[in-house]
């Protein structure tokens, strides 16, 4: 079993490289190609997410339930019965969540957590791991707000690693491993802080 340090994962992020458990447990390392991005300049909010926002229904704060988000993000789900977040990677990202490399954001409603995303900041990089959502939009606006904070704060590269149709409804966008890694190399210049 690898020991998932957060030497050893601050090194990989900072090279592309992420890990994933399989069903097992085992952790395998992930270097997509081609690569998925939500360009921070690029996100798209559609016609009713905008309403969802203005109403202002939910109220997002950012790292006060991150080991909440992780186990929520680990939960089956409709179409998603088996999950890659292991107890040894949710270990690992709290480990990382108190050095301040990991963070999460989070939508609560009602004094219930309801939605939200994890990842990892290093440097000009915000490696999105995975979200939730209990209520309609709550991860999107997590989302929205992550993107914001990213805006605000100088990074360069939001990696949301595989493109999915909800990712890509949002402005997410592949690019061959080559231009990824070109990102990452700019990215890994900037010196920013996330909280």
């Amino acid at each position: 079993m690898t020991h998932l340090t957060p030497q050893l994962l601050l090194s990989a992020y900072s090279q592309g490289i992420f890990p994933m458990a399989d069903e097992d447990g085992s952790i395998y390392w992930y270097d997509p190609d081609p690569r998925a991005i939500l360009p921070l300049d690029g996100l798209h909010i559609s016609r009713s997410l905008a309403r969802t926002l203005k109403r202002n229904q939910f109220e997002v704060r950012v790292n006060s339930a991150f080991t909440a988000v992780m186990h929520a993000c680990a939960a089956p789900d409709d179409g998603r019965e088996d999950t890659w977040i292991s107890e040894e990677i949710i270990t690992a990202y709290t480990n990382l969540h108190n050095l301040r490399f990991a963070h999460s954001v989070e939508t609560w409603f009602e004094g219930k957590l309801v939605g939200g995303l994890y990842g990892v900041a290093l440097r000009g990089l915000f490696a999105g791991e995975s979200m939730f959502s209990r209520e309609t939009d709550a991860s999107k606006v997590a989302l929205v707000y992550l993107v914001n904070r990213l805006r605000e704060r100088g990074y360069l590269l939001l990696d949301v690693q595989f493109l999915t149709g909800h990712l890509q409804r949002l402005g997410a966008v592949e690019l061959p491993q080559a231009a990824y890694k070109k990102q990452l190399a700019q990215a890994m210049q900037v010196v920013t802080w996330f909280d």
